[in-house]
């Protein structure tokens, strides 16, 4: 006779409590960072018992995975929505998409930046789990990126002596160091000299 698994004692988690914890730690991680972020002010402001963040997670680690995949489909979905306009030429799309980002980070007053940006210097050297998830998320923001600028390609509107996914990381790259210096200077001047290089020069 094989015995079955046994049950798990206490009370079931509740559906909308999980994304109310991920929401409520978005903000807080994004604002304050993730090695400052304490469980404790994450429960607080979902307004949950602290045991239930353990029923749902197995660690602060985990937690922060998803704090990940929550930002990052927030922001591919404001990405592709720009970027998939067929209605415009392709890097028409691809500047509205940094013009729209740098208007929200003006009206904001410069701070917080990019969460995933944030996310790889705290935590990518000590977290093998949020490296791979920032990995992979960076990769998915950059493909409608390379999208674009292939499309451009084929117009003949940007030169081919660059492959486009080689175009793409760098315009990633490029836009992710912008955003630091950014934070540091308080001041759109690094994302409009980012906007000059690649949309006055790399990309002409």
């Amino acid at each position: 006779m094989t015995s079955r698994p046994t049950a798990r004692r206490g009370p079931k988690p509740k559906p909308g409590t999980r994304d109310t914890l991920v929401q409520a730690g978005l903000g807080i991680m994004h604002a304050e960072g993730y090695t400052a972020t304490g469980i404790q002010a994450i429960v607080e402001e979902a307004g949950v018992p602290k045991g239930s963040f353990y029923n749902h997670f197995a660690s602060k680690e985990a937690f922060g995975a998803e704090v990940i995949d929550a930002y990052s489909g927030r922001g591919q979905a404001k990405l592709r929505d720009i970027l998939t306009d067929r209605a415009r030429d392709p890097l028409v799309r691809l500047e509205a998409y940094f013009d729209d980002r740098i208007a929200a980070l003006r009206k904001s007053g410069y701070v917080r930046g990019c969460l995933m940006g944030n996310f790889s210097a705290e935590a990518a050297d000590h977290s093998p789990l949020i490296r791979e998830r920032l990995a992979g998320h960076f990769a998915a923001w950059t493909g409608p990126i390379e999208a674009c600028i292939a499309e451009a390609q084929a117009q003949g509107s940007v030169g081919s002596r660059f492959p486009a996914p080689l175009l793409a990381g760098f315009v990633m790259n490029s836009w992710e160091g912008a955003l630091l210096r950014m934070r540091v200077e308080k001041s759109d001047a690094p994302l409009l000299a980012f906007k000059q290089v690649v949309f006055g020069g790399l990309l002409a």
